[in-house]
Order: C-alpha cells, then sequence, then structure tokens
C-alpha cells in the first residue's frame, strides 16, 4: 500500500476518538506518550552492547544501567509530565509511581511491564517488547488530585480502557487496542512514525500450536497435562492432527505469533503453586496478563486462569500473580472444559493410546 494512504498511529487515534465527540484528547495523548516510550526503548534495545557510553577522556566504556532499568525509568519520564496520568504502577517498581508535585495529574491510571522478557532473551538476541495497560482513576482521584494508592489500581481487566504491546524483533511493531478491536502498527525506520499496517487482527479460532514451558511438566496439574499429552499423540490420538510446540520465553512475542496465526499459550498454575494460595500462577495480573488478555478477547480469541475468564478476576494486590491461558478460542474452551471436568476423566482418550513424553 502506498505510503499516503497508510494512517499514522496518530490518525487511527483522532479517527477512534471521533466515536466520543465529548472526548477532551487526553486519551489519545497519553498513548501517544506511551508511543514515544517505546520507540526510546526500541532504539535502546536495538544499539545492544554498542550502546555503551565511551569516556572521551579514558577512552573505557563507562558501566551501562541494564536495559529494563533503562526501560522503566523512560515509561515513567515520558508519561509524568502531560497531565494526562494519575499515577502509574510498573512491574519493576514495588510502590506506585506519583506524578512529581509539578506536573499536572489527569485522569488515568498506566500499568506497564516495560521490559518483557528480561535480559536473557537480550543476551541472545531474541525478541522482546513493552506491555501497558489503560485504566480511568477513581472519580475522587481526578477530582481532588491526591496521590494514587494500590486501590485505585485494582480493577479488573474488563475495566480496562486500552491495552497494548511493542514487540521489539527484527520490525518494532505496536498492537493496540482501545476496545474497538485490535490494530498492528509497524514503525517506519526512515519517518519514526508507526504506520498502521494491520487494521483488524483477528486471533484464528483453531490452530495446531501450543506454546509451554516443558521443563515444568512435572508440575503440572491434570488438566493441563491431560491438554499436552493429547497434542503430543498427534494423527494418532484423540485430537487426529499433528501438533507444533512453541516456547521463547517472552509472552509479547508469544502472543504476537498467536495473534498473526492461531495457537494457545499455556503459563498455568501448577503444583507448586498450591501448596501458597497467596501465588496460584507465576505472571502478574495487572502488569502482564490483564492488557495481553484484553488484546486476545478484541482479536476474538480468549484468555482465561484456565478456572474463569481472565478479565473477570477481581485484583486484590498490585503485583498479585496468576496463571494464564490464551490464544485461539476452540483451544482455551477446551482447556476451561478440562479443568471442568472430574478429575481423571480423559474420555476422549483410547483405553491403550500411545504414553506421552510429558505423563508421569
Amino acid at each position: 500500500m502506498p505510503l499516503s494512504q497508510r494512517f499514522t498511529l496518530t490518525r487511527y487515534l483522532i479517527e477512534q476518538r471521533r466515536r466520543f465527540p465529548d472526548a477532551s484528547g487526553d486519551f489519545n495523548a497519553l498513548i501517544l506518550d506511551v508511543a514515544l516510550a517505546c520507540k526510546a526503548i526500541a532504539r535502546a534495545v536495538a544499539f545492544g552492547e554498542l550502546g555503551h557510553a565511551t569516556n572521551q577522556q579514558s577512552g573505557e566504556l563507562e558501566t551501562r544501567k541494564p536495559l529494563d532499568v533503562v526501560s522503566n525509568q523512560v515509561f515513567t519520564h515520558m508519561n509524568e509530565w502531560g497531565g494526562h496520568c494519575a499515577g502509574m504502577a510498573s512491574e519493576e517498581m514495588e510502590e506506585l509511581h506519583q506524578i512529581p508535585a509539578q506536573h499536572p495529574r489527569g485522569r488515568y491510571l498506566l500499568v506497564f511491564d516495560p521490559l518483557d522478557g528480561g535480559s536473557s532473551n537480550i543476551e541472545v538476541n531474541v525478541s522482546v517488547g513493552s506491555v501497558f495497560s489503560v485504566l480511568r482513576a477513581p472519580p475522587d482521584v481526578i477530582e481532588s488530585g491526591r496521590d494514587v494508592i494500590e486501590a485505585d489500581f485494582l480493577q479488573p481487566g474488563a475495566a480496562q480502557v486500552a491495552a497494548g504491546y511493542a514487540l521489539y524483533g527484527p520490525t518494532t511493531m505496536l498492537v493496540l487496542s482501545v476496545g474497538n478491536g485490535v490494530a498492528g502498527f509497524t514503525l517506519d525506520p526512515n519517518l519514526g512514525e508507526f504506520m498502521l499496517t494491520h487494521p483488524d487482527i483477528q486471533v484464528p479460532p483453531e490452530s495446531q500450536e501450543f506454546a509451554i514451558n516443558a521443563s515444568n511438566s512435572r508440575f503440572w496439574e491434570a488438566p493441563v497435562k491431560r491438554y499436552v499429552d493429547e497434542c503430543q499423540a498427534g494423527k494418532t490420538g484423540p485430537r487426529g492432527k499433528d501438533f507444533t510446540m512453541r516456547w521463547i520465553a517472552s509472552m509479547v512475542a508469544e502472543a504476537h505469533r498467536i495473534l498473526m496465526r492461531g495457537g494457545v499459550f499455556l503459563h498455568p498454575r501448577d503444583t507448586r503453586d498450591t501448596r501458597d494460595p497467596a501465588a496460584p500462577g507465576r505472571l502478574r495480573l495487572l502488569h502482564e496478563a490483564n492488557p495481553i488478555g484484553f488484546i486476545m478477547e478484541q482479536a476474538g480469541g480468549r484468555a482465561s486462569t484456565g478456572r474463569q475468564p481472565m478479565l473477570g478476576v477481581m485484583p486484590t494486590s498490585l503485583h498479585q500473580r496468576i496463571g494464564l491461558v490464551f490464544g485461539s478460542r476452540c483451544e482455551v474452551e477446551r482447556i476451561e472444559r478440562y479443568h471442568r471436568e472430574p478429575a481423571g476423566a480423559e474420555l476422549e482418550s483410547p483405553l491403550f493410546g500411545k504414553r506421552s513424553l510429558f505423563r508421569a
């Protein structure tokens, strides 16, 4: 498509805003600030080890801050001054980030994981990303301008105004939902602009790919074991088709692959978690599971804990962790059904079927 016919992110947001004639424009400005932060992080990630600063006097490399720390600083600094945010919560910070007194405060809460995938993937040049979620601040925060507290952020995923992620891979992409489907934007390095390249992303309802960390198989609960066993059984098993297993250990990269071609991602609660009711999973509900879940649902997919819809979970703490299953609707619904059925009810499995590599 010719450049002149492509929407920039700014134009896309303006078109979306026209659905709400009384909108102030603060929301659009917030998303554009988030996009600017993602551009800055993309540049830092792209430079890698070349990003070390050199002391001009000694010619020696100076100590550089880890990229996750740099990314967190970029997100907070670029979103604290514009008057659009009432406060922020980051996976990298135990406490909330208050808007400095010298800046005006807005009507939105920003929750983010500034660098999902982390240093282990960056060291081997695997795609990483940023994940973010936008919530409305409670009315009394907007009216009084008070400091935000943890309770202000404890809203279910269904209350999100917007969610998205940036993927730092061969190209830098921003995938965004403002509650009206999902759109993908590719960063044009010549213009420095995110251009609309994927206007209406839909998750294929069925797939033959699944992503799970098989090294944890000894801790899986029975419904997850059953699902993986059936996938591993291939054409000769109850599913009647061969599956491919993927695992990148970067949730943004996993989510993007599933948006593009379908599949299911499982980072489930396991038997280690049942001993600690306060930690029924490994992923953070507010910073990771809710925004990715919102995007999946908006794209026609499904997101779940395995036991209930992800977007219906009521948070109880800022850094609450949870199990997450998302992707093609038919596959996620199958996993949910296995969780509802009585233990050992593998009715679809043949009596003398082949035992999986992952069968205990």
